[in-house]
């Protein structure tokens, strides 16, 4: 793997040099639009919407919708709103990890140690795993302030960055049933259902099937130029409110028979 991004984490007044790596990477497919003609490449253009005549490059700019009309912006104007330029992750505070919701989490980073910070790097590690809290820390990329939190993960310390609370849209125009406040025969066979059915957590049951499935008609019709079958699709019907309780008793029965 290669650095994204390099620089410190500043721990109180310690400094600690790390390369920063994705901890992710895409499991789709990549594919390229090309005409079944010839199969050439097919290229986009930049196009003026009113004339419809390509526009060079040199003469397209950013422009921002304020108050019903476009305001242009150059470089210059958003090197003024740029962060402060600086290579330093700065640990804020700590806090218990189930204190941040899962919906702000957005993409986790490997943290390494870089020369001469490994034992500085292993102090922060270990004592943030047996305080069992996670750092709170802010740090800039590509000319953006970011908000993260750092945590131990297997030997290594992660980065996880997180979104910014005003960029989490509210619930409150969304139609939901009310919580119930008295416990229900549907509520209680529900209960027991999911208990039957909880399991320790395990990622490596999970896999992107869809993935290897079209990479198998890929190969099947790079060799015989046919197509496989498709799958039939699974139709499922409504159910009404009347037919809750049976299933779910229907349910927690054929889990207890299996």
């Amino acid at each position: 793997m290669r650095p994204i991004w390099t620089g410190t984490i500043s721990f109180g007044l310690v400094n600690i040099p790390i390369k920063l790596f994705s901890a992710t990477e895409d499991s789709s497919l990549d594919f390229d639009m090309i005409d079944v003609r010839d199969y050439a490449h097919i290229k986009y253009k930049r196009v003026n919407e009113d004339t419809g005549k390509e526009v060079p490059y040199e003469k397209i700019a950013k422009g921002y919708m304020y108050r019903n009309k476009y305001v242009l912006l150059e470089d210059e104007d958003f090197e003024s709103a740029d962060a402060e330029k600086t290579k330093t992750i700065d640990i804020l505070n700590f806090t218990d990890q189930t204190e941040v919701d899962p919906i702000y989490y957005e993409h986790p980073y490997y943290l390494e140690p870089d020369k001469g910070a490994a034992k500085a790097y292993a102090i922060l590690r270990d004592a943030l795993e047996k305080s069992g809290k996670v750092g709170v820390c802010t740090f800039v990329m590509r000319n953006k302030q970011a908000l993260a939190i750092i945590k131990p993960h297997s030997k290594v310390l992660l980065l996880n960055r997180i979104r910014f609370e005003e960029e989490i849209r509210s619930v409150s125009d969304l139609k939901a049933p009310p919580i119930a406040k008295r416990k229900t025969k549907e509520l209680d066979i529900a209960k027991q259902l999911i208990d039957a059915q909880t399991e320790h957590f395990n990622i490596k049951a999970y896999k992107d099937t869809y993935a290897a499935k079209l990479m198998k008609v890929i190969r099947a019709k790079a060799k015989t130029g046919k197509r496989l079958k498709a799958a039939k699709l699974k139709v499922v019907h409504k159910q009404s409110a009347d037919d809750l309780m049976s299933m779910l008793k229907a349910s927690l029965n054929k889990k207890k028979s299996a």
